[in-house]
């Protein structure tokens, strides 16, 4: 019997004491050290980092910005802008010898129809009157309005000018004398009057360029550059 109990008691000391070393790891994994660290990859290349530093790497890779729309003008819009923007000047007013010389010049240009002659309009009045009635009669009643605010000095154009049964109230030689005028009317009562410019023709001429592009503009603007007291400016095309 004593010496079932030595043998038990031995048996038990040796099992303890191989489980102890790990001898019983490759066949019952218990996780625990040392086995569990004879197992790991590579256990000796593990290092701490600090907490921003995991953040960071946890994170994805931002992606790289989107480049902005070209937003700038298309070289085709940009040409059309400015072949709208030269699409008719004007030079002038010359007179009858430098009108002689200029018309030579341009003349080699070969702009055909595109260039044309103008004459030169002044202002040589401005007029204060009522615009035409439809008749005589209708006319007459309005002078009689006039006479009755107190107002005799007026007579009422009977030619056959645009102006046929207007009431002319006083011609000026200058705008601020016809306004003056006017305002005076005003006060009076008379409420239709207005004023217009009546225009005559002078010996100056000027010329008109249309569907001018950047190569016409530049050959131009070196002809208009021998005529210093002469400029170029924008028109509207007829």
């Amino acid at each position: 019997m004593l010496k079932f109990f030595f043998w038990v008691l031995l048996l038990a000391n040796a099992g303890l004491f191989a489980y102890q070393q790990g001898y019983f790891e490759a066949l019952m994994p218990s996780g625990r050290e040392p086995a569990r660290i004879s197992q790991q990859l590579n256990a000796d290349k593990i290092r701490l980092v600090p907490a921003t530093e995991a953040k960071r790497l946890a994170e994805p890779p931002a992606s790289a910005p989107v480049p902005a729309p070209d937003t700038a003008p298309s070289p085709v819009s940009a040409v059309e802008k400015k072949d709208e923007a030269l699409a008719c000047a004007e030079i002038g007013n010359f007179s009858p010898e430098e009108a002689r010389q200029i018309s030579a010049q341009l003349a080699e240009l070969s702009l055909g129809s595109r260039l044309t002659r103008h004459p030169v309009l002044e202002v040589a009045s401005h007029m204060v009157y009522i615009p035409p009635q439809p008749d005589k009669d209708a006319a007459e009643k309005k002078a009689g309005e006039l006479r009755r605010l107190g107002i005799d000095d007026f007579f009422i154009i009977q030619d056959n000018s645009p102006l046929r049964w207007a009431i002319s109230l006083g011609v000026f030689k200058q705008e601020e004398a016809a306004r003056a005028h006017l305002a005076s009317l005003n006060q009076k009562g008379v409420r239709s009057a207005r004023i217009g410019q009546r225009t005559v023709t002078t010996s100056l001429v000027s010329f008109r360029i249309r569907d001018m592009d950047a190569a016409t503009k530049s050959a131009v603007e070196k002809i208009r550059a021998g005529f210093p007291n002469q400029a170029m400016r924008d028109c509207k095309p007829a």
